[in-house]
């Protein structure tokens, strides 16, 4: 069993930045495929980033050069670095994880991929 807490949320400005930390546990990160999803209210929930057993890293297009995905393996924790926010930003964020999946398919993942997932932080960004 994976257990999966997320963190890091809270409301910004417009041109700021936040880091979300996820908290693993039950699992280590490190046989992980591992991801960020978000969804905003009336919208369905996107992929943001995905993160491999190998540190591999895939981005949606829009969240390239803004958002970084990245993993520490002795404190078993995902990260996703956020930069340059604007109010498109505005979404509750999840952290995903599944496991057994080689890297193709880590980075095809969709939501239905991923079994684990946390309860989600609320990111707000104001104009």
């Amino acid at each position: 069993q994976v257990q999966l807490v997320e963190s890091g949320g809270g409301s910004v400005q417009a041109g700021g930045s936040l880091r979300l930390s996820c908290a693993a546990s039950g699992y280590t990160i490190s046989s992980l495929c591992m991801a960020w999803f978000r969804q905003a209210p009336g919208k369905e929930r996107e992929r943001v980033a995905v993160i491999g057993e190998f540190g591999g890293t895939s981005y949606s297009n829009s969240m390239k050069g803004r958002f970084t995905i990245s993993k520490d393996g002795a404190k078993n924790t995902l990260y996703l670095q956020m930069n340059g926010l604007g109010p498109e930003d505005t979404a509750m964020y999840y952290c995903a994880a599944a496991v057994y999946l080689n890297w193709g398919s880590c980075v095809a993942g969709d939501r239905e991929t991923f079994r684990y997932w946390g309860q989600g932080t609320q990111v707000t960004v104001s104009s």
